[in-house]
């Protein structure tokens, strides 16, 4: 456990003592801004933006637009999150390049966290796989409440065919922020294994995201 002193640390000072893993993400992205703004140091700052995007997640997502319009931040400094975001981006693609299986839910948490676009409509997205199940492609088949009933095995089952997936691992979002399935959810997924199981593609997860959750029914015994 830190003392007081270590609490009162500069961010930059603390991660020389402690590592990055020991700092919030304020004080990470405090050593990132340097500097705060009139009226403002640097670690409110940086709080501040993490409370006006919602996390890290969405303030690397957010477009360049959307940053630059932030009182303090500027266009220099909204160039540069965009270039962060992207390298993220690039990180987790060479990750999955070299990755031996796309079996590891981490693994898939990270690229869900990172490339599944949270709406305030729900979105359920593939990501198809081949045998050695390696990602083949990453899509968005429909948009709308699952409870509606608005994904269609069939056309699951034609884009399997399509990208000649052998296996596939579907992800929806919850904008209520509970990431908890619902029965519908259960339902659906039943549906689709079933279906799929005509064509020999094999379904190995189903992920529900919500913010910065991202919850695997295969983990939770729920397929």
């Amino acid at each position: 456990m830190l003392s007081s002193t270590d609490r009162a640390m500069m961010p930059r000072e603390k991660l020389q003592i402690h590592g990055p893993e020991m700092l919030s993400d304020a004080e990470l992205l405090a050593i990132f801004l340097r500097t705060g703004i009139k009226g403002l140091s640097v670690l409110p700052f940086a709080q501040q933006l993490l409370d006006h995007f919602g996390s890290v997640h969405g303030l690397l997502a957010a477009t360049l637009e959307e940053l630059s319009s932030v009182k303090g931040l500027g266009l220099a400094k909204s160039i540069q999150f965009q270039a962060v975001g992207e390298l993220f981006k690039r990180s987790m693609a060479s990750e999955l390049r070299e990755a031996p299986s796309f079996t590891d839910p981490a693994l898939v948490r990270r690229f869900l966290l990172s490339h599944f676009e949270q709406t305030a409509h729900e979105r359920f997205a593939c990501l198809f796989l081949d045998s050695k199940h390696r990602l083949l492609h990453f899509d968005y088949l429909f948009n709308g409440s699952i409870a509606q009933a608005q994904v269609y095995p069939r056309t699951v089952a034609q884009q399997c065919l399509k990208h000649n997936a052998a296996a596939i691992i579907f992800a929806h979002n919850h904008p209520s922020g509970d990431p908890t399935p619902s029965e519908s959810d259960r339902i659906l997924t039943q549906r689709l294994i079933k279906t799929l199981r005509l064509i020999d593609v094999s379904v190995l997860d189903h992920f529900v995201l919500a913010c910065e959750n991202c919850l695997s029914m295969a983990e939770h015994q729920m397929l």
